[in-house]
């Protein structure tokens, strides 16, 4: 009788053991959602996640992008309605910090991996009073795309000043080049690729910067006005009727050999590489003015955080840890050429375009857009006033004098330290 009772109670265990695998074999793995802006990337992030499902079969990341200009209002729906992505891309400095002040944010104390691979600086990008609420994903650099074949048929250098780049301008649109292709129809374009890309050439990169934001010196000093000026300087380079020029006219226009420059973002090099135009083409970099140090602009784009309201907060948090390791690093840098992963590892980046872009910064100083750390933050914000300003210098209905005075009085309506120098 004891030996029947054995004989069946090892039965039960077995068929409990077979019964408990059967059930996780059928089990299907958590989902969550992924927001981004990045509508151009869904194979590569797609192949990104592949590999983290590699190692992780229990978790499925659905990748689901929404157009740029409309992301962070439809985000901020999402998130209010109670329908927002589990993880999302969380933009630098005040729009991420607003999403984590309101709450909508998991704070990443002790994620592991966090604090051993990003700089104090990349920490900072998406952090709030010492508390990071988002993983340092990618950053991205600033510079002029150009088109080697048309520089050497006429005997064209790259500029080392901004005089001589005026001067470059000037030989290619007496030959009938367009030398710069860029427009004002998508307003953004001329502030964020354009202006942003300049300006700290003629205001000097952080420490400068900071002088701004600590009240030192005002917004409408020399040095800025000197920027507005440079941005009336290449007006008439710009493509003709350029107010009705858009971003994609701009590429298609550099594209097609129509024009031989084009301020644009590293995160162009992707496409251009794949539209594989029928002529040799570079980067360099903004050139500063004589007598000034070239500053390029190196900006923190994009960090990937976790949805407070998600219900599959460790399944996310086990994600967001991944991604802070040498090997996500490495996927993510061949994968994007020209979005440069922040894991303070040395990586290896496989796209020679996006190297010769990602080289435009070593041995200079560098800096993120001039207005996203701090005066994005009251009404009206930098980035407006500065936008609002550079779309009225370059069609000619403000002056530099009055593009930077704008920009001052806009700000000392409601940011303290440089109402010191309101009149």
């Amino acid at each position: 009788m004891k030996k029947q009772r054995l004989t069946l109670l090892l039965l039960v265990a077995v068929l409990g053991v077979l019964f408990a695998s059967a059930l996780g074999a059928s089990a299907e793995p958590v989902t969550l959602t992924l927001g981004s802006w990045r509508v151009d990337d869904v194979e590569q992030v797609n192949r990104l996640l592949d590999a983290f499902h590699q190692s992780h079969p229990d978790i499925r990341i659905r990748f689901n992008p929404t157009n740029p200009p409309d992301y962070n209002a439809v985000l901020r729906t999402q998130l209010t309605g109670g329908t927002g992505p589990d993880l999302m891309y969380v933009r630098s400095f005040k729009v991420g910090q607003d999403l984590f002040a309101e709450g909508y944010l998991e704070p990443l104390t002790d994620l592991a991996g966090l604090e051993e691979n990003y700089s104090e600086g990349s920490l900072a990008a998406w952090g709030l009073d010492g508390v990071s609420f988002a993983v340092p994903f990618i950053a991205v650099s600033h510079g002029i795309y150009y088109n080697v074949d048309l520089f050497n048929k006429h005997n064209l250098e790259i500029p080392q000043t901004w005089e001589e780049l005026l001067q470059v301008a000037e030989t290619l649109q007496a030959a009938g080049v367009i030398p710069f292709s860029n427009g004002s129809k998508d307003e953004w374009d001329m502030n964020e690729i354009v202006f942003m890309n300049l300006l700290p050439d003629f205001v000097g990169g952080r420490e400068a910067r900071l002088e701004y934001e600590r009240g030192e010196v005002p917004f409408n000093d020399d040095k800025m006005v000197a920027a507005f000026q440079a941005l009336q300087d290449i007006a008439p380079y710009l493509p003709q009727g350029q107010e009705g020029v858009s971003y994609y006219d701009a590429q298609q226009l550099f594209l097609l050999g129509r024009a031989a420059m084009f301020f644009g973002g590293s995160w162009d090099v992707a496409f251009f590489v794949s539209s594989e135009p029928d002529f040799e083409w570079s980067v360099f970099a903004t050139p500063a003015p004589a007598g000034r140090s070239t500053v390029v602009t190196f900006h923190p784009d994009a960090g990937l955080g976790l949805n407070s309201a998600s219900p599959h907060k460790e399944a996310g948090l086990t994600f967001l840890s991944w991604l802070t390791t040498v090997e996500a690093a490495k996927i993510l840098a061949d994968e994007l050429p020209g979005f440069y992963p922040l894991n303070e590892t040395s990586i290896t980046l496989q796209d020679k375009h996006a190297n010769d872009f990602y080289a435009l910064h070593e041995g200079k100083d560098v800096d993120a857009r001039f207005v996203w750390p701090e005066l994005q933050s009251g009404e009206p914000d930098g980035y407006l006033l500065t936008q609002t300003a550079a779309l009225a210098v370059v069609k000619g209905s403000m002056t530099p004098q009055e593009a930077a005075d704008y920009l001052q009085e806009g700000l000392e309506t409601w940011f303290t330290p440089t109402q010191k120098f309101k009149k």
